[in-house]
């Protein structure tokens, strides 16, 4: 299966408003204490990993993403320097949400150099294994954060998005 084309080059250059990158951290902390919440299996199997610190640059966007899972943090960074981290995964969008959402093995993004890894690499399988587990849809618990009708509007419109776009917005969705 190949991925989706790459979000244009312009959107990973274009600067951010003052206060996008805190509101983007804010909002992806607030998604993740819910899942968290929601699956507290995801934490604990990470094991001695919880207290990792997670780079993931997502290349084709606009910012870089430290996550702590035991914090229940996630911070969205300016790309001028990474921040300190125990392990990074570097990759385009699409090939972080096709793991996510099961449409893609983890393994074979890896091996064909869709996703990159660096640093502590124990740490970073136990964070796709968690993931696999905890088989996310990234669409439901966002529309779950949302109050009718807005949760409705907003899994038609990531179907719609998927269709037109080819990304895998949710564990539903099949890539075009």
């Amino acid at each position: 299966m190949t991925l989706p084309r790459p979000l244009p080059r312009l959107f990973s250059r274009l600067p951010l408003p003052p206060l996008a990158a805190p509101a983007l951290g804010l909002a992806l902390t607030r998604l993740l204490r819910r899942i968290a919440t929601r699956q507290p299996a995801i934490l604990s199997r990470l094991g001695p990993y919880q207290a990792a610190r997670f780079l993931i640059d997502v290349q084709d966007g606009p910012v870089l993403l430290l996550m702590e899972p035991e914090a229940r943090r996630i911070t969205a960074l300016p790309r001028r320097a990474p921040p300190p981290h125990d392990a990074a995964i570097r990759g385009r969008m699409a090939a972080f949400l096709a793991m996510l959402h099961g449409t893609e093995d983890g393994d074979a993004l890896f091996f064909s150099g869709e996703l990159e890894i660096s640093g502590d690499t124990s740490a970073v399988l136990a964070l796709r294994n968690a993931l696999d587990d905890a088989e996310l849809d990234l669409t439901g618990e966002l529309a779950a954060l949302a109050r009718p009708p807005f949760d409705r509007w907003l899994r038609r419109a990531s179907h719609l998005a998927a269709q037109r776009s080819g990304y895998a917005l949710s564990r539903e969705e099949p890539l075009a």
